[in-house]
């Protein structure tokens, strides 16, 4: 048989031809997509208006709080304008703890000497002091592994003071962060053990200013009678007793606080869903936590995410794109100090045998977007890579494998995909949980451009599907 060769490389190059075409038409239509979506964000965004209800006129929403079940009316009622094929509230157990009266402190440098005021916060969960406050002496450590290093002896019938600082040269600042919030978390519970009557912790905070950040704490299998308070101080407030300390190593630390324990009580998630149209049984989740510690308003944390989350199904449904999967934001109730609505999700998920194959979490602030994290196999970090030049022109770079969210790591399983929203990360602890994160601390083109990022995100994972680690990866 004889080959004509011209006629061959003609069919060759024709059929290249048809081939860029059609990947230049389909980069085309995604850049299109991503143009549209960041146009609409911050001409026409909502997010921020939503953001500013929930902050000024709600406030912070611990869990348990009337503020609380203020947010998930609201929410609920602004996912209902919206349209959407389903909104629903999902019911969940929670913690209810309440800070009371505002906290009091002093330093006293000798016996009536002198005494100085120091700002502090009680942890999110501590009990209070009796009525009349605590004041003992201080012994200063570095973390809790210092505590076996000083026994009982040093320990016993003083207040713990850890003064481990975040690390401010990792740039990662959720490093520094993860590097010493073990003190905070479990150091009530430890020093315990060794006799100390009360602890006060560093705030976690890479900025030297006079406000203390709560946060979370556990007292583990501690007996009740047992339970020691535990207070967070300003990182100003902490350089001070630590300088004061080594002049004067006797001196006493008064704090008086008066918070409590409840029983659990009821909240909910919110949830509302645009129905797949090709897979109306597989589900794509995006959202943030609703809770929030009641110091400030919860404008970064998460007030940010549940508004950008939000904000994703309405740019969707904007675009009159219609999703081949179901794609539900969820503003979770509880993050902050037990994780119930999380935890409550993923196992209604499981018990109605839910396949969700995708999810993606904000709750690190609204600030500047870089990009994303992803929990999930190579061949779905592949194809992730595959779609960085659709979102060069705004300024994302940062696709990397690591952690995704609290939230949606329940949902962690071999098939889907977990992600979370990086934005700039350098100023979230300047007001992380502390009476700073206000309103006022949110950039509203920030906020919105993290919006657009996170539908981005969504709409291509819609559009091109997961993937198993046997699949075929296309570039």
């Amino acid at each position: 048989m004889k080959i004509n060769f011209k006629k061959a490389c003609f069919g060759i190059l024709f059929i290249s031809i048809c081939n860029l075409s059609i990947a230049q038409k389909v980069n085309t239509e995604d850049s299109l997509m991503l143009r549209n979506l960041y146009d609409m964000a911050l001409l026409n965004g909502n997010s921020y208006d939503w953001l500013d209800t929930l902050s000024n006129k709600i406030g912070g929403r611990l869990s348990g709080s009337v503020e609380a079940e203020q947010a998930v009316r609201f929410t609920k009622e602004e996912l209902e304008k919206l349209g959407f094929d389903k909104v629903w509230l999902q019911p969940v157990m929670v913690p209810k703890w309440t800070r009371g009266f505002k906290e009091y402190a002093f330093i006293e440098s000798g016996e009536g000497e002198e005494t100085v005021t120091t700002d502090i916060c009680a942890l999110g969960g501590s009990v209070a002091t009796s009525e009349i406050g605590l004041k003992a002496e201080v012994i200063e450590v570095q973390g809790i592994e210092d505590l076996e290093r000083y026994g009982r002896d040093q320990i016993e019938g003083k207040i713990v003071f850890y003064n481990r600082p975040m690390k401010a040269n990792l740039i990662h600042t959720f490093e520094a962060y993860g590097g010493c919030v073990d003190q905070r978390y479990a150091g009530a519970m430890e020093a315990a053990k060794f006799g100390a009557v009360g602890v006060i912790v560093r705030s976690m905070n890479l900025k030297n200013d006079d406000f203390p950040h709560t946060g979370s704490m556990t007292y583990g299998d501690t007996p009740i009678k047992d339970r020691i308070p535990a207070c967070a101080i300003s990182t100003n407030g902490a350089d001070y007793l630590s300088s004061t300390l080594k002049i004067q190593p006797d001196l006493q630390f008064y704090f008086k606080q008066s918070c409590k324990v409840y029983p659990d009580v009821q909240s909910h998630n919110v949830i509302a869903e645009i129905t797949g149209s090709q897979y109306p049984n597989k589900y794509m989740v995006v959202g943030g936590h609703l809770d929030s510690w009641d110091l400030g308003d919860g404008s970064h944390d998460d007030g940010a995410g549940c508004v950008q989350s939000m904000e994703v199904l309405r740019l969707l449904k904007l675009t009159n794109y219609k999703p081949k999967h179901s794609i539900r934001v969820v503003l979770f109730m509880n993050e902050e100090n037990g994780l119930r609505g999380g935890t409550e999700y993923a196992e209604q998920a499981k018990l109605k045998n839910e396949q969700h194959v995708f999810a993606l979490e904000s709750d690190s602030g609204g600030f500047t977007p870089r990009g994303f994290s992803f929990d999930t196999n190579e061949a779905n970090f592949k194809q992730v890579l595959s779609w960085k030049a659709l979102f060069k022109p705004y300024l994302i770079h940062y696709f990397e494998m690591g952690g995704s969210g609290a939230d949606i790591g329940p949902l962690k399983d071999d098939n889907i995909v977990l992600a979370g929203l990086r934005p700039d990360s350098q100023r979230y602890f300047d007001y992380h949980h502390a009476a700073s994160d206000t309103f006022d601390a949110v950039n509203k083109r920030e906020l919105e451009l993290g919006a657009a990022t996170m539908a981005s995100l969504v709409y291509l994972f819609d559009k091109y599907g997961t993937k198993t680690s046997l699949d075929p990866v296309k570039n």
